[in-house]
């Protein structure tokens, strides 16, 4: 099994964001935009070519 370590992360606090628990792709994350995320409430919404927001197909 693999894992990573954030380099922000001490004792489960975040350095970067205020000391509040670390929590990855969290507002003000490094992380947050780069990757995508399981839950989608992390992950920033799409954007076309002007940079509107794309909204996702609803079924």
């Amino acid at each position: 099994m693999g894992g990573w370590g954030c380099p922000h992360e001490v004792d489960g606090l975040c350095i970067k964001v205020a000391k509040l628990p670390c929590d990855p792709g969290m507002k003000g994350c490094v992380l947050a935009g780069r990757f995508t995320f399981s839950k989608p409430e992390k992950n920033r919404p799409k954007r076309d070519k002007n940079g509107r927001r794309i909204e996702p197909d609803k079924k």
